[in-house]
Order: C-alpha cells, then structure tokens, then sequence
C-alpha cells in the first residue's frame, strides 16, 4: 500500500458542514421570491429525522396564496408559510427529543416555540441577519431559547461549500 493510499482525504465535510449543506439543498424547494430557508434535524447518531423549507401548507396551491411582502397580513406571505423549522419538526419521522436543528438563518419566535416544545436541545444557524436590529420577534426567540437552554450556536464553514446560496 502506498503513502497515500494510507492517508485519509483531506477537505472532507465534517457533520456541521454536512446538515448545513443539506439546509442549503432543501432551501431550493421554496418557492418563495426573496427567502429561501432549509432546516434538517438530527439525532446523537447524526441520522437524519426530518427535514423542511419554508412554503405555504400542504394542499394549498402556491398559486392561490400570495408571496408579497407589504400590505395588511393577509395580502402577505407571513400569514400563510409555514417556516422551514416547522415543517422540519412536522416532517420528523421519529423522536426529536435531545436532537439538534440545522437552519439557515437562526429562528423566530414562533418556530422557537415550537423547537423548544419538540424538545430540540440545539440549534446550529448560518445567518443571525436580524438580530442586529430591534426585531422583537427575533429578541423573543432568542430570550425563549436562552431560557428553555436550548444551545444555540453559529455555522462557521470549514471548507468551501459545493452548494452556493440562491
């Protein structure tokens, strides 16, 4: 056997790398215009429970909702989409008690519920793009989290990502 065949490759995606880049992939499902958000739990094995993007509820069409931003709520999309996070809990096929959520920007206030009701003990995120500013519902996810000790941590890329944003 040769020296490198010996060695072990270099460059290869550890856990973290591996989910977000999963999130990355599921985010693509979205048909939202502006935001493209994927989630994916997993248990202490690092198997694969559930996963989800964010999109409007089963049997309803996407072209009967609406996908705007401005206007009273039900003329906007925040009525009506269901949030990766969610749908990722939702879809969870087995026990998401102590397992950890992978998602591409770090969750509100309602999937924050919501995680910590399904007894998720962590939460790994790549974008906390809200956080800077007063967002309440972001205040209140974080505060919730911090207080149910869900750790909350995030993504730091250690290798070049083969999946790019959308």
């Amino acid at each position: 056997m040769t020296e490198k065949q010996n060695r072990m490759r270099e460059g290869y995606f550890g856990w973290d790398e591996t989910f977000m880049q999963m999130c990355r992939v599921i985010s693509n499902r979205s048909k939202d215009p502006t935001t493209q958000v994927g989630a994916c739990i997993v248990n202490d094995k690092n198997i694969i429970l559930g996963m989800g993007y964010n999109g409007f509820p089963r049997g309803c069409k996407d072209a009967d909702l609406t996908w705007n931003r401005d206007g009273s709520l039900c003329e906007t999309k925040y009525a009506y989409v269901v949030h990766a996070e969610m749908n990722a809990i939702l879809n969870a096929n087995g026990p998401t008690e102590g397992a950890r959520l992978y998602c591409k920007m770090f969750p509100c206030n309602e999937c924050a519920k919501v995680i910590i009701q399904a007894g998720i003990k962590e939460v790994i995120f790549e974008s906390d793009e809200y956080r800077s500013n007063s967002n309440d519902v972001k205040v209140a996810a974080h505060k919730m989290l911090d207080l149910a000790g869900v750790v909350c941590k995030q993504y730091v890329p250690k290798n070049e990502l083969i999946f790019k944003e959308n």
